[in-house]
């Protein structure tokens, strides 16, 4: 294999115009890929690890900064012609959170871009596997997904010659050290991509602030560096965040999660009232956050496809009434809640099983447990927040209360743990719910 500085350069010199503007003729068996031109710090992670580049005996290379910085097209598209360029008969690792987000935030891409460059894709899903060949040149990408510390198990055993993590800041460090350590072929890499988290992180203690003494390139990305990305388009991603949010998404920082969490909230933009609004239509939703000890609250959600409205909620906090109620009264308060109203699913909380037979045995139906992701849930409702997409009426006085005082935890955030104080967030966990379990894949509420 040949890893030639000039072969590389000229490459990059004859991809074309257009990387966000390229078009995939759906009913064509040719898949047409066309580039912008690449800024300067995109053409240092193409060609950092070429004969003639002075970075080439470099272990890896770290990326950071800016989400829509164009970090994750020239780190996918330069791990695959370095790996096509230096080895043969291979196996090399592509990590994500989840083998689905992966899927979708990099190598669908990255097939695309590799099949432009004349390479031949074979997918085997079975396999979570990618086979890439050109010429007599032939390397196998296998997939993987880093979401908890079971993770680490799914990569024992396998010897690689590479890996590329995808938004390695939120993957688990037992998974980063078994992947980094499975990688024993001489001539082996590591390739990491993400956005910024806490500055007590430890992907930033271990990785980052020791690159130097791991022999890593560090580039910090900015959206100025994604040449694809057009002023209008930059501008509205610098709406879509506030707070650490904006700090770590549009900055590029590793700044702390401190003081009030939902910020940008206030009463003139995000509270309404029957006077101030048309009529509510749309699918309607029930969210539960289930209470024993705990307040239990119910709130009805109404999406019409773009605005978000909190119609109405139930609140009984047992504490304060100083009397605990059974799942059986909860069901038959759910139950006048509801009002015979038509819904299209009952979202609760995962952990309360006693309360969904309840809820059956009371004819409730279409019930559908929470995806209960914490900082990924407050991100995205931050972001309908900040678009002006999400409202609430002025009846849910418990819910917005809490919306002025859901905080930070400042003391785990000295150990390196983000995470809500765990008071006044009882409404707001349904909303999270509501936002991780529905609203996943639009375009407005995704971390792009």
């Amino acid at each position: 294999m040949s890893n030639g500085h000039l072969s590389i350069n000229k490459r990059i010199n004859n991809l074309k115009v257009g990387l966000e503007k390229y078009k995939i003729q759906q009913r064509s068996k040719s898949s047409a890929f066309k580039f912008s031109p690449f800024s300067l710090k995109q053409r240092k992670v193409l060609t950092w690890w070429c004969d003639l580049s002075p970075m080439k005996d470099m272990e890896g290379i770290i990326a950071d900064g800016a989400i829509r910085s164009g970090k994750t097209v020239s780190m996918s598209l330069s791990y695959g012609l370095w790996a096509m360029s230096n080895f043969d008969r291979q196996n090399f690792l592509i990590c994500g959170k989840t083998i689905g987000s992966l899927r979708r935030n990099v190598v669908n891409l990255w097939r695309i871009m590799m099949s432009s460059e004349g390479y031949k894709i074979k997918e085997v899903r079975t396999d979570n596997l990618i086979i890439v060949n050109k010429g007599d040149a032939v390397n196998y990408f296998y997939l993987f997904g880093g979401k908890d510390e079971k993770s680490q198990d799914l990569v024992q055993g396998i010897t690689a010659a590479g890996v590329l993590f995808d938004e390695v800041a939120l993957m688990p460090e037992s998974f980063i050290n078994q992947a980094t350590g499975r990688c024993s072929v001489e001539g082996s890499k590591f390739w990491f991509n993400c956005n910024p988290e806490g500055p007590s992180h430890w992907f930033k203690a271990k990785w980052i602030d020791r690159q130097k003494e791991k022999k890593l390139l560090y580039l910090h990305f900015t959206m100025n560096d994604n040449n694809s990305l057009a002023e209008e388009i930059k501008q509205r991603y610098c709406r879509m965040y506030s707070g650490v949010f904006y700090n770590r998404y549009i900055e590029g920082q590793w700044c702390v999660a401190s003081g009030v969490i939902y910020d940008m909230f206030t009463k003139e933009k995000h509270v309404f009232n029957d006077d101030t609004t048309t009529p509510i239509t749309g699918r309607r939703y029930y969210v539960i956050d289930y209470g024993t000890i705990n307040p239990m609250v119910f709130l009805e959600i109404i999406d019409d496809g773009k605005n978000i409205s909190i119609a109405k909620e139930y609140y009984y906090d047992s504490k304060k009434e100083q009397r605990q109620k059974t799942d059986r009264e909860y069901a038959e308060d759910l139950v006048k809640f509801i009002n015979g109203q038509s819904y299209r699913t009952v979202i609760i909380d995962p952990s309360a099983a006693s309360f969904k037979a309840e809820m059956k045995s009371k004819g409730i139906r279409k019930v559908k447990d929470a995806d209960n992701t914490v900082l990924d849930g407050i991100r995205k409702v931050s972001t309908l927040l900040n678009l002006n997409l999400l409202k609430v009426h002025e009846s849910c006085t418990h819910t917005i209360n809490e919306f002025n005082n859901y905080v930070w935890n400042e003391k785990s955030a000295d150990r390196g743990v983000e995470e809500p104080v765990k008071q006044s967030d009882h409404a707001l966990d349904c909303i999270r719910y509501f936002a991780n379990t529905i609203l996943s894949g639009r375009r407005s509420v995704r971390n792009e």
